[in-house]
């Protein structure tokens, strides 16, 4: 059941909210968002659907993402497959959580930030707190986790277009059963992150590169 009663509107704060995906797949960027909106003015079938993405089937979260992008102000960043593997997964998306807040902000918006997890990125200027399971806590996160994944969604089924072995538009670039045999038998793409290990499978070095 949806975690946000919009009977009480009233008791969630007007807050940027902020979240990630992508960071535990094998391949591509993380994407973040940041998203402002008062909870009193949205409308309350919005903020009734809210909800942590991964509990949001695909076509719930398409159907989401242009009402919450027209509620509110919505920013994203990416953190780069090779940002990744250049500074690790966690700064990288720490990093991206920065930029877009700063985005938001550079709106007008001067609100409390409320990021998912346990981390507060560094160099806000804004007040901020982090959450963990804010994403069920906080509807602003709720709304940045549902817009940050049709994103990242979309790129990675793009990117499935011209790397068709690894079936992208199925994993979304995770390391399911086929996405990691698929790196075994064809290699690895420039998408993916060396850094990262994968079961039997080294991105460091344990399959070979192709382009």
């Amino acid at each position: 059941m949806p975690p946000f009663d919009p009977r009480l509107a009233h008791t969630y704060p007007a807050v940027i909210g902020c979240d990630e995906v992508g960071r535990g797949a094998l391949c591509g960027p993380v994407i973040v968002a940041a998203v402002y909106f008062d909870p009193r003015r949205i409308p309350a079938d919005l903020l009734g659907a809210l909800d942590d993405s991964k509990r949001l089937d695909a076509a719930t979260r398409e159907r989401l993402a242009p009402a919450i992008a027209a509620a509110g102000a919505v920013a994203y960043a990416g953190g780069s497959r090779e940002l990744i593997d250049r500074i690790n997964v966690r700064a990288a998306t720490l990093d991206a959580m920065r930029r877009a807040v700063a985005r938001v902000a550079a709106a007008g918006i001067a609100a409390t930030v409320m990021v998912d997890g346990r981390d507060v990125p560094p160099g806000l200027t804004l007040p901020a707190e982090a959450r963990v399971g804010g994403d069920r806590l906080v509807p602003q996160i709720a709304a940045a986790s549902i817009v940050a994944k049709v994103m990242r969604d979309r790129l990675m089924r793009a990117l499935a277009r011209r790397h068709p072995a690894y079936a992208w538009e199925r994993n979304v670039g995770y390391g399911t059963a086929a996405h990691r045999a698929a790196m075994l038998s064809a290699g690895i793409s420039r998408h993916h992150r060396t850094s990262f290990r994968s079961g039997a499978v080294s991105l460091r070095g344990g399959a070979k590169p192709v382009p």
